[in-house]
């Protein structure tokens, strides 16, 4: 028997809810599994807001829920989950009421349907409301310091969409075209929600889909003018394609065969070359030096919190340990692939500190301080000639995620 209308999307909203609160999945690798037997792409998409809004908003939700009841519901128990559903459709994603208790109550059939229908009806009533500003967990919030309230703000809405251009001469074209702003030349923002495949240009290749952030670090490269760069960790590709688009001789590499595939796509698309190499750097020697290296580091990702709530309910010290330590063998690596006058940039796309200033700081190469003058307004160097970037900044101008970047040339 099928189900209900709006039925399979909430049920798969809670699937993906489970694997990330429960397994410590990211809501990426939790998709499939989560979306059988949601074939409609409206319905995915409902589902897969429902269980980002409820992971930016969490902790608030909370607060609202234990307002409401006189006995503390489990963290993990079904009702809270079901209710955090419930609360981010309507207080987030302007559900009616009405719907929101139709299509939530469905989810609890044999649970405690009443207690939640009493718990949402209340909080109706009383017309409750969010903060302007998501609260963080406990440790989130401390490892981010003086930052964090900056930080939070940054993570109320969802990124909007980021376009790289080709030809950078053509931004002011592109973001007229597509009724777009830009931030810095070859860079074109457009509101959240579009449709990318049908945008004027996408067939053409005449841009990709990439962060304004993550764009960042290989701008820090310059002209190619035909010399060899290397892209490590290269997946998905946004950053081999602003070398090759900016005349370096591109060698990408990744572990991961899989993950080259949509930058496999996009240089068929946008008419670009690279050499891709599938394997694993730590294991990996270059027939020769590079005149530049990007190592944008494999990382815990809390630095795309707007885009993946779930990485502030599944990164602990644990996790940023054991990656701080991978990064520092493979950035010492990187740095002995450098040909003489050759340029290393390093970037790691995550706001702790283990991650990105420290591994900046480790480093015995000559350091390259980032100056003003390279970066787009509003952005300017730390004193030690880095980048740091976080989900506060240029809020005005719709964010962006989190970046440390730090570059280094060799005599």
């Amino acid at each position: 028997m099928a189900s209900p209308p709006g039925i399979p999307a909430r049920r798969a909203g809670l699937r993906l809810l489970d694997a990330v609160l429960r397994r410590g999945a990211t809501l990426d690798q939790a998709d499939q599994a989560a979306m059988g037997g949601v074939p409609l792409p409206a319905d995915r998409a409902l589902a897969r807001a429902i269980a980002g809004e409820v992971l930016r908003w969490m902790a608030d939700l909370d607060a609202l829920i234990d307002s409401a009841t006189r006995q503390r519901l489990a963290g993990d128990a079904k009702a809270r989950i079901v209710l955090r559903m419930m609360l981010a459709q309507w207080l987030r994603l302007n559900t009616p009421p009405h719907a929101v208790i139709a299509t939530g109550l469905e989810l609890l059939t044999g649970g405690p349907r009443r207690l939640a229908h009493g718990v949402f009806s209340t909080l109706v009533r009383q017309r409750v409301a969010l903060p302007q500003a998501p609260t963080l967990p406990p440790g989130v919030a401390e490892r981010w310091g003086e930052r964090a309230g900056a930080i939070a703000t940054g993570l109320a809405e969802p990124p909007p969409l980021d376009l790289t251009l080709r030809d950078p001469s053509e931004t002011t074209l592109w973001a007229e075209r597509l009724g777009g702003i830009s931030l810095a030349p070859g860079h074109v923002r457009l509101a959240r929600g579009t449709a990318v495949e049908r945008l004027e240009g996408f067939a053409d290749g005449a841009w990709w889909v990439q962060d304004f952030a993550a764009s960042l670090p290989a701008r820090l490269l310059g002209a190619g003018d035909g010399r060899r760069a290397l892209d490590l960790c290269a997946a998905p590709g946004g950053k081999a394609l602003q070398l090759a688009a900016a005349g370096w001789q591109v060698t990408a590499l990744d572990i991961s065969d899989a993950r080259l595939g949509r930058l496999r796509e996009n240089l068929a698309r946008t008419r670009l070359s690279a050499e891709l190499v599938v394997v694993d750097m730590l294991e990996w020697e270059p027939p020769a030096p590079f005149d530049a290296v990007l190592l944008d580091a494999p990382c815990t990702a809390t630095g795309t919190a707007r885009r993946h709530p779930e990485v502030l309910h599944r990164i602990g010290e644990p996790q940023i340990g054991e990656m701080a330590r991978q990064q520092a063998r493979m950035l010492e690596r990187a740095a002995g692939w450098l040909a003489p006058g050759g340029r290393l940039v390093y970037a790691a796309c995550s706001l702790e500190h283990a991650e990105g200033e420290a591994q900046a700081s480790r480093l015995p190469l000559p350091p390259e301080p980032i100056s003003a003058a390279e970066l787009p307004a509003g952005l300017e160097p730390t004193a030690e000639g880095w980048l740091r970037t976080d989900p506060g900044m240029l809020a005005d101008a719709g964010g962006m995620d989190g970046f440390l970047v730090a570059r280094w040339q060799v005599d």
